[in-house]
C-alpha cells in the first residue's frame, strides 16, 4: 500500500488489495473527460485537506476537552460539514442524486471517535460503522483524509463508474471497510464484530430511520443480553424522506425504545460539543452497551435546508451555493454552477416521450380510489406507507383520501403484514407500497398473508437497476421470491408493465377487488423514466385501443428468426435492438411479459417452435425470468413429444453495480448493442 496512506481505520474486514484512486489514474480522466473541459479554469477540489488536524484524544482519561482540543474539534466538523456540502451537492447538481444531511449530522460524533481511534487503537475497532448506507458521503471523506482516494474524486461523487456509489460497498472503493445500505441490518452485524473482538469497543453510527427497522430490536436484545461492547451514537433529527417521526409515529421514542430493551441510554444535544463529548466518552469507557441519542435539526446551519426533509436527499445547489460562500468558500460555489450533467448517448428506435411508470401507478391507484365514495373506500381499503410514498407516488393517495392513508415508519415488514391483516376479509383490501429491493425482507410476511387468504396490492418501485445510483444493495432484482408459495396456494400475479400507457392499463385492471383479481397482486415498476413505446406505424402500442390481459403474453413485433422476450425497462432497449436488427436483415421478433410468473402456454409453444429464444430482463440471473423459462420450453407439447427446441440465451443482470444512473444497464449488458451482438451470435450472424 502507498506510503502515504494513513492506517488508522483499519480493520480485520478492510480489502487492501482495492488499491488507491489517484489522478494518474486512466479513471479519473474519463471521469474529467465527461465534463468536456468545463472546469478548466476551476479548482477541482477547493479545501485544504492538509488542515484536518489529526488529533489525539484518549477519552478514558480525558475527562473535558482543553480548549486547543476544542479549537481542533471544531475546526475539523467545520473543514468536514463543508466539504460534504460541496460533494454532495456536486451529485445533486450532475443528477446522479445522494444524501447531504444524514453526513452532514454526524460529523461531530466521527470527529471525536476518529481522535478516539488514534488515540487509543488497541481499545476499538477503528471504523465508522453507519446502519445508514446513504450517508456514505462520511465514508468518502474518511478515505479522503487517510489517502485512499485523490480528493479531486469527490467531485464525481455517485456517477457511473466512479467507484463512489450511493452506498459504501466492501472491495470496490478503497478504503471502504464494510457494506451498508438497507435500514436496520448494520446492529446486527456489529454485534458480531463484538462478539469476535470483546475487548475492543465497536462504534455504530445510528439514526432515528434506521432504529424504526424491527432488525433493531433483535439486535438490542441480544446486545445487552451478552453485554456486548457496542456504542451506538445516533443522530435523531426527527427527519426521514416523508417527514418528521414525531409527527407520523407519535409515541415512538429512541430513549424509551432502547431503554425499554435494557440498553444505558444517554441524550445529547448534537451540536453542543461539551454534551456531546461527555456523552460519547460515557459511551466508551462504560462496559457494555450504550446508545447515545443526539438530537439535532436536520442539516444544522443550511438556511432553506434545516428542519426539513430536503437535507435528506443531496442538498440542492441553490442552497449549497449561498452556504459555502457564507463560509468563505466562493471557489467551490463557482464549481456547482457547472453544467455537470449526463444522459444515455443511445438514440432509442420506435420509443415516443420518456415518463416515470411509478408515477403512473400512483396516480392510477388515486383516481380509482378517488371515484369511489368516502363510505365505500373507508369499508374495502387500507392504504399503508412505508416512508417511500414520495418514490412510489402513493403520497397522491394521502393527499386525495388522507382518510384511508396511514404515514407509517421505515417498518416494512410490520406495514405488510398490516395491509394483509386488513385484507384478510374477503371483501377488503390492503394496499402497500415500497422499494423493489425490501421485496426480500418480506418473504415470510408473503408467506403468511398467502396461508391467511389476504388481498394485498403492493406496488414495488425502483425495481432492477436503471437509474440506481444507490447501486447494488438497493437493486430490485427477486421478484420471483414474492411467488413463494405452493401450486394450490391462494393467488399470487406479478406483474411489470413496459410503460406509462401499459402500467395505467395494469392498475385498472387488476386494482378493483373482485371474485377473479383478489390474491396477492404486485405490480413493479422502475426507478427511471420509460418511453412510450411505438408500432411500425407511429402509433402507441399501449394506446386508448389496448386492453391488459392478466396473464397473457404480448407481441410487440413479429419475427421469423426467433424471439426475444422482455418487460419493464429492458423492453424499449430490446425494441430499439429488435427494429436495427430487422433493417440489418436480421428478422427477429419481440414480445413482452408483462405478468412474470404466469405460463402463457400458447406463446410458449409457438417460442419452442422459433430459431431462437433470447430473454433479456433486468433482473437477476440467478432468480429472473430466466432461470425459469428454459423449464417452461422444456414443459411445452412440442418438448414432450420429441420436438427440437429453439436457441436459449439470457442476458440478465448479473454483475454488481457500477454506480451512476443509465449506466448501469450497460454494466449489465442488456443495452441495446449487446442485446444485437447477443442476437447475432446466436444466429451465427
Amino acid at each position: 500500500m502507498a506510503n502515504f496512506v494513513d492506517e488508522t481505520h483499519q480493520s480485520f474486514s478492510h480489502l487492501s488489495s482495492v488499491p488507491p484512486m489517484t489522478t494518474s489514474l486512466p479513471l479519473y480522466g474519463v471521469l474529467r473527460a465527461s465534463l468536456k473541459d468545463s472546469d478548466e479554469s476551476l479548482n477541482p477540489f477547493p479545501f485544504s485537506i492538509s488542515s484536518y488536524r489529526r488529533i489525539a484524544i484518549d477519552p478514558f482519561v480525558t475527562e473535558k476537552l482543553s480548549a486547543e482540543q476544542e479549537s481542533a474539534v471544531v475546526s475539523n466538523i467545520d473543514l468536514c460539514r463543508d466539504i460534504i456540502t460541496f460533494f454532495t451537492s456536486c451529485g445533486n447538481k450532475s443528477g446522479y442524486g445522494g444524501h447531504t444531511g444524514g453526513a452532514f449530522d454526524t460529523v461531530p460524533e466521527v470527529v471525536l471517535f476518529d481522535a478516539f481511534f488514534r488515540a487509543c487503537p488497541d481499545k476499538f475497532i477503528p471504523v465508522f460503522y453507519d446502519e445508514a448506507g446513504h450517508r456514505v458521503a462520511t465514508q468518502y471523506l474518511m478515505a479522503v483524509l487517510d489517502g485512499y482516494i485523490s480528493p479531486e474524486f469527490l467531485r464525481f461523487y455517485r456517477k457511473g463508474n466512479s467507484k463512489l456509489p450511493g452506498h459504501p460497498e466492501l472491495g470496490l472503493t478503497p478504503g471502504i471497510q464494510f457494506s451498508s445500505g438497507r435500514l436496520g441490518h448494520m446492529w446486527g452485524t456489529i454485534n458480531g464484530i463484538a462478539i469476535a473482538n470483546p475487548d475492543k469497543n465497536i462504534l455504530l453510527l445510528g439514526s432515528d430511520g434506521s432504529q424504526m427497522e424491527g432488525n433493531n430490536a433483535e439486535a438490542a436484545r441480544l446486545a445487552v443480553a451478552q453485554n456486548l461492547n457496542v456504542k451506538l451514537i445516533i443522530d435523531d433529527n426527527d427527519v426521514t424522506i416523508t417527514g418528521h417521526p414525531t409527527k407520523y409515529l407519535p409515541g415512538f421514542t429512541l430513549e424509551k425504545t432502547l431503554a425499554g430493551h435494557g440498553l444505558t441510554v444517554k441524550v445529547a444535544n448534537g451540536e453542543d460539543l461539551t454534551d456531546m463529548y461527555a456523552s460519547v466518552r460515557g459511551a466508551v469507557i462504560h462496559q457494555g452497551p450504550y446508545a447515545v441519542v443526539a438530537k439535532r435539526s436536520m442539516a444544522p446551519g443550511i438556511t432553506g435546508v434545516e428542519g426539513t426533509s430536503h437535507g435528506h436527499d443531496a442538498v440542492n445547489a441553490t442552497y449549497a451555493i449561498p452556504y459555502l460562500e457564507e463560509r468563505g468558500h466562493k471557489e467551490a460555489a463557482e464549481y456547482l454552477k457547472l453544467a455537470t450533467k449526463t444522459s444515455d448517448p443511445h438514440p432509442y428506435q420506435s420509443c415516443g416521450e420518456m415518463t416515470a411508470m411509478r408515477k403512473v401507478v400512483g396516480q392510477t391507484v388515486t383516481d380509482i380510489l378517488s371515484s369511489m365514495t368516502a363510505e365505500e373506500r373507508k369499508e374495502k381499503v387500507m392504504v399503508i406507507d412505508s416512508d417511500l410514498g414520495g418514490s412510489t407516488n402513493f403520497n397522491k393517495i394521502q393527499g386525495a383520501c388522507p382518510d384511508i392513508y396511514i404515514q407509517s415508519g421505515v417498518m416494512e415488514r410490520g406495514n405488510f403484514a398490516a395491509a394483509a391483516g386488513f385484507g384478510m376479509d374477503p371483501n377488503k383490501q390492503g394496499v402497500f407500497s415500497t422499494f423493489a429491493a425490501f421485496l426480500e425482507m418480506l418473504c415470510s410476511e408473503i408467506t403468511m398473508a398467502r396461508l391467511n387468504r389476504s388481498n394485498v396490492f403492493s406496488h414495488f418501485s425502483h425495481s432492477g437497476v436503471d437509474d440506481m445510483s444507490d447501486n447494488t444493495c438497493h437493486f430490485g432484482l427477486n421478484h420471483f421470491f414474492a411467488d413463494n408459495g405452493l401450486e394450490d396456494g391462494y393467488d399470487t400475479k406479478l406483474y411489470f408493465p413496459a410503460d406509462c400507457n401499459q402500467a395505467k392499463k395494469v392498475v385498472e385492471a387488476t386494482f378493483p377487488l373482485t371474485e377473479i383479481n383478489k390474491g396477492l397482486r404486485f405490480v413493479f415498476t422502475t426507478r427511471s423514466k420509460t418511453p412510450t413505446l411505438l408500432k411500425e406505424d407511429g402509433t402507441e402500442v399501449y394506446g386508448d385501443d389496448y386492453t391488459f390481459v392478466p396473464c397473457k403474453d404480448e407481441i410487440i413485433r413479429e419475427g421469423t428468426a426467433g424471439y426475444i422476450i422482455s418487460f419493464g425497462d429492458a423492453l424499449y432497449r430490446s425494441l430499439d435492438a429488435v427494429v436495427a436488427l430487422k433493417s440489418g436483415g436480421i428478422d427477429v421478433g419481440l414480445i413482452n411479459k408483462p405478468t412474470l410468473n404466469v405460463v402463457d402456454k400458447e406463446m410458449m409453444e409457438r417460442i419452442a417452435a422459433s430459431p431462437m429464444c433470447l430473454v433479456v430482463e433486468c433482473l437477476g440471473k440467478k432468480t429472473g425470468l430466466g432461470s425459469k423459462f428454459g423449464t417452461w420450453l422444456l414443459s411445452t407439447s412440442r418438448a414432450q413429444s420429441g420436438g427440437s427446441l429453439c436457441k436459449f440465451g439470457l442476458i440478465a443482470t448479473h454483475h454488481e453495480g457500477c454506480g451512476g444512473l443509465w449506466e448501469q444497464a450497460y454494466g449489465q449488458g442488456y443495452d441495446s448493442l449487446s442485446v444485437q451482438e447477443k442476437v447475432k451470435s446466436m444466429l451465427s450472424k
